[in-house]
């Protein structure tokens, strides 16, 4: 697999990485479960498990990003992986606008990093296998 693909792919691994690490850091930056005090059990019982379950999967997903990418660049099943997770970022972009509209900076710039993982995950699927 040419180099170009290896940093495109090594870049979503990064995104990944990144995301996971954010994700892992939500007890303490907001709190929890202190200040989940105020909803009901269950609901604080589901925001920390989707919270988990995020890392689960930006963990697997860097980890696929690093440790194969030439699977991922070169084959359907890795190319309909990356589009799997560009989807998630475009949506989660949308999402952003639909559940989130605070006019705050720190709101704007998780903004630019969720449409940073839609082009890189969507350039990443789109490529195709290169030519070696």
């Amino acid at each position: 697999m040419p180099d170009h693909v290896d940093w495109l792919i090594h870049a979503c691994g990064a995104h990944s990485a990144a995301f996971a690490l954010f994700h892992l850091a939500f007890w303490r930056l907001f709190g929890w479960p202190r200040t989940l005090q105020a909803t009901s059990h269950a609901n604080r019982a589901i925001l920390q498990i989707a919270n988990a379950q995020l890392v689960w999967v930006f963990g697997a997903i860097a980890l696929l990003c690093f440790a194969m990418p030439g699977e991922l660049a070169g084959t359907s099943l890795g190319r309909a992986v990356l589009a799997g997770m560009a989807g998630f970022w475009w949506l989660r972009l949308v999402l952003q606008r639909v559940w989130l509209r605070l006019p705050h900076p720190l709101v704007h710039a998780l903004s630019g990093l969720f449409l940073v993982g839609a082009l890189l995950f969507t350039v990443a699927a789109t490529r195709g296998p290169a030519a070696g």
